[in-house]
C-alpha cells in the first residue's frame, strides 16, 4: 500500500466516525482505532511481506492548517510551490545533526530530495516534482504539514 493510499484510508476513517477498522490483504494487516475522547486515529499494521508498513503510532484526525500566509505567496505567477504529497510532520534534514536537503537559493532537479515527511513513524522523502531554484522555504522543521500544502516556493 503506498503512503498517498494509506493517507486516504486513514482520512476516510477519520471522516465516516467509525471508531474501529480492521483490513487484511495478502500484504498487510491494518487495524485502526480512535479513542473519541482523545480525537486521535491509532494505526497498527503487521508486515506480512517485505514491503515497509507503519508501526504503531498516533496521529492527528485533524491537521493543522496552513499558514494565512502560504497561499497567498504560493500564487505568485513565477513562482510554483512544491507541494506535500501527504500529511505528517516536515522535515529539511535526515536527522539533527545532518545538513538540510535544499537551501534558499539552491537549483534543484526533478526527483530530488527535498525534505522528509514522517506519517506513522515511517519517513517518507519527499522528491521535487520540476526542477528549478528553490525561492522561498513555507514551513518551518518539525512542523506538521497538510496533504497538498505548499512546502517551498520555486522559479
Amino acid at each position: 500500500m503506498k503512503a498517498k493510499e494509506l493517507q486516504e484510508l486513514l482520512d476516510f476513517i477519520a471522516k465516516s466516525g467509525l471508531n474501529k477498522v480492521n483490513i487484511e490483504t495478502e500484504e498487510f494487516k491494518i487495524s485502526v482505532q480512535r479513542d473519541p475522547t482523545t480525537k486521535h486515529v491509532l494505526g497498527v499494521a503487521a508486515p506480512a511481506a517485505p514491503a515497509p508498513v507503519p508501526v504503531a503510532a498516533p496521529v492527528a484526525a485533524a491537521p493543522a492548517a496552513a499558514p494565512a500566509s502560504a497561499p497567498a505567496e504560493a500564487a505568485s505567477s513565477t513562482h510554483r510551490p512544491l507541494k506535500a504529497p501527504m500529511i505528517g510532520t516536515f522535515y529539511r534534514s535526515s536527522g539533527p545533526d545532518a545538513p538540510v536537503f535544499v537551501q534558499v537559493g539552491d537549483m534543484v532537479e526533478k526527483g530530488q530530495v527535498i525534505c522528509i515527511i514522517e506519517a506513522m513513524k515511517l519517513f517518507n522523502e519527499i522528491e521535487a516534482e520540476e526542477s528549478g531554484r528553490i525561492v522561498k522555504a513555507l514551513v518551518e522543521n518539525a512542523t506538521p504539514v497538510e496533504y497538498d500544502q505548499p512546502l517551498f516556493l520555486i522559479e
